[in-house]
């Protein structure tokens, strides 16, 4: 995606703190945007969506699957307990969809490492097929972008949404989020993609011997967002997409009540865009250098994030930068920690462009993340790709032993 304009620098976690922004209430600092007109030439660009949008299919609801109720036999199913190791391990890649040596060789290094880590389940983070998306549920562009390059890699993909799955007259603008129904359409015919709605949560049980009540409280939960309608480069012509509309505030509704009814020990939100990123699309609230309007800025996913998701998760995975970061959690994040995972087949210019604290990152390199998940704790392991050879390199790990909070109706 082309950028119109250099990014502006994101405030540091000093400036945070002192412009009173608090995770889990109302933006408190000196520029609250949410009533700015958004004038920009992405406005103007938006305007030529206007009356062109594609008829819209019927939307997906959000739902939370769990392992032991798959229906379709035929389908990969969701890990039913952990593996020899007692954790489950999760193959993590975002921005992949393009069908190019890029993605093959990420794909490739990422199949010879599953069967040593005992990976069960795979995430994809968005922008699945580049460059507009589908164009139905039967294009074969699934084919020839997620199916061939991961052939062998034959566990359930939990797919999200990006801005190229949504795209409208313009490339990438994420302007028609109707179009992501046909992914969701696609889900019913494919062994490997797993989206059962836009938006949706996945928990795995612990097994026997671990977790509370025996083994039968989950031992992670995976909530998957819609990131888009908040984010697009243009504004949203259709109503039920707008920043306010009622999409958004059932998406924000669901993911509230389900963060709050989760008992699962490990929680994760999957979405394509970060909430916080040291690549050059910047964080939430001033992606691309955007710090007005509703949309371009993604200043209603910075909300979304701090009122809603920091301090009740432990992760934020996202993509849409196509960097590796493992950043810190921090009093900004409430403890939540953001890994931006977007480099499975597109790199990034080799240079970070913001400071937040990194325990991790590599800005122009291919690559992805194995998550692994235990009742003793939370590891990240990040994999640089060699295209060339398709090998990988263990090029860091974190550990996490502490949930950020207790699940439900368990004293913290």
């Amino acid at each position: 995606m082309c950028e119109l304009i250099p990014p502006q620098a994101d405030m540091t976690e000093d400036r945070w703190l002192r412009s009173g922004t608090v995770p889990g209430g109302e933006p408190t600092g000196p520029a609250d945007t949410r009533s700015a007109p958004l004038l920009n030439r992405r406005t103007l660009l938006g305007g030529a969506v206007a009356g062109a949008a594609l008829a819209a299919l019927p939307y997906g609801a959000g739902g939370t699957a769990v392992a032991r109720d798959r229906a379709a036999a035929e389908k990969y199913p969701l890990p039913a307990a952990p593996n020899a190791d007692g954790e489950f391990a999760v193959l993590v890649t975002g921005d992949a969809g393009t069908g190019e040596e890029g993605q093959y060789a990420v794909a490739a290094a990422a199949r010879d490492l599953m069967r040593a880590e005992g990976i069960g389940l795979a995430v994809g983070l968005g922008d699945n097929i580049y460059e507009n998306g589908p164009e139905s549920a039967h294009d074969a562009e699934f084919q020839d972008k997620f199916e061939q390059p991961n052939t062998g890699i034959d566990v359930p993909w939990l797919m999200v949404l990006g801005n190229h799955d949504c795209s409208g007259l313009i490339p990438g603008s994420g302007g028609d989020p109707s179009r992501g129904d046909r992914e969701v359409a696609y889900a019913t015919t494919s062994k490997r993609w797993y989206m059962p709605a836009r938006y949706y949560s996945v928990a795995l049980p612990a097994g026997s011997g671990q977790g509370g009540a025996g083994g039968r409280e989950p031992l992670v939960e995976f909530f998957a967002l819609d990131t888009t309608p908040v984010s697009s480069y243009v504004v949203q012509t259709d109503p039920y997409f707008h920043w306010d509309g009622p999409y958004m505030r059932e998406q924000r509704a669901w993911l509230e009540g389900a963060l709050k009814a989760s008992r699962a020990q490990w929680k994760v939100v999957l979405g394509h865009h970060p909430y916080l990123n040291n690549g050059k699309h910047g964080s939430a609230g001033s992606y691309d250098g955007f710090t007005v309007g509703h949309y371009t800025s993604g200043i209603h996913l910075k909300e979304l994030y701090e009122q809603v998701v920091c301090g009740r998760a432990d992760l934020i995975l996202s993509g849409h930068d196509h960097t590796l970061q493992i950043l810190e959690p921090s009093a900004r994040t409430g403890g939540t920690r953001q890994v931006v995972c977007g480099a499975a087949s597109k790199t990034g210019d080799g240079k970070a462009h913001f400071g937040l604290p990194a325990a991790w990152q590599d800005f122009g390199s291919h690559g992805f993340m194995v998550l692994k998940v235990s009742a003793k704790e939370l590891t990240i392991d990040a994999y640089t790709v060699d295209v060339a050879t398709r090998t990988a390199r263990l090029a860091h790990r974190t550990r996490t032993g502490t949930p950020v909070a207790a699940p439900a109706g368990v004293p913290g």
